[in-house]
């Protein structure tokens, strides 16, 4: 789809934000940010920045790093109590914003957003217990301690499909740990995570320590992870990405936290409640679309309950309202982009061919508002056997598999057998099934009962396998990656 096509429904152009100051790129061009569900609503217009833009916006963050790691954790946090108070506020605004330029409901763009109120005030409090440990010594008269440093200045690179809750939780720990920030979000959302580093801003980040600036990965992304003064990278995004930037990171030894794809089972057993478990897995396979890292692909059931199941999980699907997610009656929105939409369009033709059976679904939304955005329908495979590429890839989709399993050994055997494994659910009645599962499936995220896409914002979260790179995101861990551990020895009786 070529940008002529576009109308201009909104004019703004919006800049770079570096050094405390609102800058255009040295491109002098710019790229159109557009709503997934209606292509002739653009939001605004963002730089397509240089090389050089970026090298000067590391450049600006090392200089002022040094003074913002000198002020008091406890004071750090306090910012980011503020904004917290801030993005709480603007609940409502901020998720319109979301949803358009994202696609996902109005009911998932609130939810997000304040999800990003309550991630900074959880790290707004570690600001209160940036603490390292007093350990005893075997040695006489000898004191030993640990305490954290910040890293400098990191880099964050974050996707489209959570642009303000992705954002928060790296941009939270980095700055509450006394690093500087150079923060370059996806291309296709990033008018929220603007707001984002406006509110942080306005809540008191000095200049130069949150830096903010949009375009391509291959310029401006190629310069975040290869530039020598940077020490650490976060990514999330796609695994082919997440790697190519761990072999260009470890040439420097900069330290690297990627989180990348999912291919999610949930396994539904003979004895869970059938309604609850239906509901389970459309939760986790239809809502945002399926365009979460955590999002349920394949559902193994017991081979008792297969048609009872399939029978219930196509009669609620059927029900599913698509639509422009700013209609609050709307249940599933539109994929990002015309290739993303490409992408699904493509596997679902892929998964006839390799013999599994359409049962719902398959085919593009057209018609009265579906001809302005990217929609597609619902769908469901059965007759899904574990090693087709519909059960092994990840389609970042409103796709499920359906594989019938014999029993809950068969099912755990399945669900391993991937390369992926950050999320996994169990739908069963059985406590001790349920502390098996808990402890054999090769999961970062595991619930019991509840969909696989769907976290706090308070714990760990990552992935196994090819879904992260060890380094966990949220929860107190995260300061982990933003800090270097120094261990101290003092002999205080001579």
């Amino acid at each position: 789809m070529r940008v002529e096509r576009y109308v201009k429904t909104m004019t703004t152009t919006y800049k770079n934000f570096i050094d405390g100051e609102w800058v255009a790129s040295s491109s002098g061009k710019t790229f159109p940010n557009i709503n997934p569900a209606n292509t002739e609503d653009v939001l605004g217009y963002f730089q397509q920045s240089s090389a050089e833009d970026a090298r000067r916006a590391i450049e600006v963050a090392v200089r002022a790093q040094e003074k913002w790691a000198k002020v008091p954790a406890p004071k750090r946090g306090a910012i980011l109590y503020k904004a917290a108070q801030m993005v709480a506020e603007r609940v409502q605004e901020l998720g319109e914003i979301l949803t358009r330029e994202e696609g996902k409901t109005i009911g998932e763009g609130k939810a997000e957003v304040l999800r990003a109120s309550q991630i900074l005030s959880f790290f707004g409090g570690e600001g209160d217990r940036f603490l390292g440990d007093a350990v005893p010594s075997p040695r006489e008269n000898v004191f030993v301690f640990t305490m954290r440093q910040p890293l400098g200045v990191v880099s964050l690179i974050t996707p489209w499909n959570f642009p303000i809750a992705i954002p928060t939780w790296k941009i939270a720990p980095a700055l509450v740990s006394g690093n500087a920030v150079v923060f370059k979000p996806a291309s296709l959302a990033p008018l929220t995570s603007l707001k984002l580093v406006e509110i942080l801003h306005e809540a008191g980040v000095p200049k130069g320590v949150l830096n903010y600036i949009t375009g391509p990965g291959s310029t401006v992304g190629n310069v975040l992870i290869t530039n020598r003064t940077v020490k650490g990278v976060s990514f999330t995004g796609s695994c082919e990405v997440g790697k190519g930037i761990y072999q260009c990171t470890q040439q420097n030894m900069i330290r690297t936290q990627l989180e990348m794809g999912g291919k999610n089972p949930t396994i539904v057993l003979s004895d869970a409640n059938l309604e609850e478990a239906v509901n389970v897995t459309i939760n986790g396979a239809f809502f945002s679309t399926g365009q979460r890292c955590t999002a349920t692909s394949r559902v193994i059931v017991e081979e008792p309950i297969l048609d009872r199941f399939t029978r219930l999980l196509l009669e609620k699907t059927k029900a599913l309202k698509v639509g422009n997610g700013l209609d609050p009656s709307v249940q599933m929105g539109p994929l990002v982009d015309e290739n993303q939409l490409k992408t699904v369009l493509n596997y679902i033709d892929l998964g006839k061919k390799e013999g599994a059976t359409l049962l719902l679904g398959g085919n593009r939304l057209t018609g009265k508002e579906y001809d302005k955005g990217y929609f597609v329908e619902p769908t469901i495979f059965k007759d899904v056997k574990p090693d087709m590429r519909i059960a092994q890839e990840e389609i970042f989709g409103p796709v499920l598999a359906i594989i019938p399993t014999k029993n809950f050994d068969e099912a755990i055997e399945i669900a391993n057998n991937i390369k992926f494994g950050l999320s996994a659910t169990l739908c069963t009645n059985d406590l001790s099934k349920t502390f098996q599962y808990a402890n054999r499936i090769e999961a970062g995220v595991v619930n019991v009962n509840l969909p696989s896409a769907g976290v706090d914002y308070h714990v760990p979260f990552g992935g196994m396998k090819d879904s992260s790179s060890g380094f966990r995101e949220q929860g107190r861990v995260a300061i982990d990656f933003y800090t270097e551990l120094k261990t101290v020895y003092v002999k205080h009786t001579l």
